[in-house]
């Protein structure tokens, strides 16, 4: 099926009614008449993810105890979940590993990477999420090698300038801008250095080829368009030749050759397993584990021209309403995102809340537009964008109760 963004609210109505995906909406339990365009930041509750929950907390855990790290196979889950996710990134099973936050696998990457790199500097763009600056200049200091804050965009020509390492977004945060993989990837061969992907925006709503692309070491997060629930935890890719070369700066129980030996000295494990640390969040693993069942019997390619198609319809409306647009218009370089900025952004995003249209807000003055594909419709978007046009006419936002900021905008 070929996605076109409607160019009509009738339209919209008919594209939903012949869209192919159209039944992965049921696979979510949503509230009625929500329009939700926040899935770029947490993804929303699937049944199969409620369901693998109660399971595990409500039989597994109060009745199996601690058994069940046998009878429910609790030990091998984080390994089980990371195959599943394998297929999104385009990665072999055995190079993906469930494990701790990404800010905690980005420093054992980047740290990691240091034995591949022709140089030991370490690099990051000044627009990258600020998790990732914090990590990489804080490892910086800690390992005493020079850091690097590029200017954004000019990464890779300060990895090409020294060989070092360099933390990249795939997909920029606030932007949606999407980047070359592959052609940053030949950069950091000629040069002799090592990109760590950064994926958390771009998994589940983009084409992520990694192996093809020749990526070594990647990391990203599953809560928002993998939808596996807050604070679920993220994954981690290394290339299977280089698994065995590489040391985690981080060594726990978990990743141990034999964790039940209780040795008093580190042997890590062969596989991908050696960059585990303490033991597994279960609960989040079997929220995630269900919540990726949503994804199986899906063609990524479908899904991506979707996410591409909504996306198109919000840049389109929002030039017509005087709106600076920050996304890329091309389509096939912007992720599922789409943002734009109004000097009173934080107020009209309070305004579509009131209208059951959650959207988000990037300080100083940007509102995102998350364009999941597997439960957001065009009419939801298209009705969406109405409202705002009929908020930013009549001035709405204009109230003191929307000036007033909660902690997490």
């Amino acid at each position: 099926m070929a996605y076109h963004p409607p160019k009509s609210r009738d339209e919209a109505v008919a594209t939903d009614r012949h869209d192919i995906l159209a039944h992965a909406r049921e696979a979510f339990d949503m509230e009625g008449g929500l329009v939700y365009l926040v899935g770029h930041s947490l993804g929303p509750a699937t049944h199969n993810a409620l369901d693998a929950l109660h399971q595990a907390a409500h039989y597994d855990w109060r009745r199996g105890l601690v058994r069940s790290w046998n009878t429910a196979d609790w030990f091998t889950l984080a390994k089980r979940t990371g195959g599943q996710l394998a297929r999104l990134v385009g990665a072999k099973p055995a190079e993906i590993m469930i494990a701790d936050s990404v800010s905690a696998n980005l420093y054992k990457l980047a740290s990691a990477a240091g034995s591949l790199a022709a140089s030991s500097d370490l690099i990051v763009e000044e627009d990258e999420f600020p998790t990732d600056q914090y990590v990489i200049e804080a490892l910086a200091g800690m390992s005493g090698v020079t850091f690097h804050r590029a200017a954004p965009g000019e990464g890779l020509g300060k990895l090409a300038e020294t060989g070092g390492v360099l933390v990249h977004s795939l997909i920029n945060y606030r932007t949606g801008a999407l980047r070359d993989m592959a052609a940053a990837e030949k950069i950091a061969a000629d040069c002799g250095g090592v990109i760590v992907w950064d994926l958390s925006h771009a998994t589940g709503v983009v084409d992520v080829s990694l192996s093809k692309a020749g990526a070594r070491l990647a990391a990203g997060c599953t809560y928002k368009y993998l939808n596996g629930g807050p604070g679920a935890p993220s994954f981690l890719y290394v290339r299977k030749d280089l698994t065995g070369k590489l040391e985690s700066p981080l060594p726990g129980w978990m990743g141990h050759a034999r964790p039940f030996a209780f040795e008093a000295t580190y042997t890590p494990a062969e596989d991908i397993t050696r960059f585990a640390n303490g033991t597994p969040p279960i609960l989040s693993l079997a929220a995630l584990s269900g919540a990726l069942e949503a994804f199986e019997a899906l063609d990524i390619s479908l899904v991506v021209a979707k996410a591409q198609a909504l996306g198109d319809l919000v840049p389109r409306r929002a030039g017509e309403l005087g709106l600076d647009i920050r996304s890329p218009l091309d389509a096939s370089k912007r992720g599922g995102h789409v943002s734009f900025a109004h000097p009173n952004a934080h107020e009209i995003v309070r305004a579509l809340a009131a209208r059951n249209i959650l959207a988000d807000f990037r300080a100083p003055d940007t509102i995102r537009f998350g364009l999941s594909p597997l439960f957001l419709r065009f009419i939801d978007v298209w009705d969406a964008m109405d409202a705002l046009a009929d908020i930013l006419e009549t001035k709405s936002w204009d109230k003191d109760e929307y000036r007033k900021r909660a902690a997490v905008t």
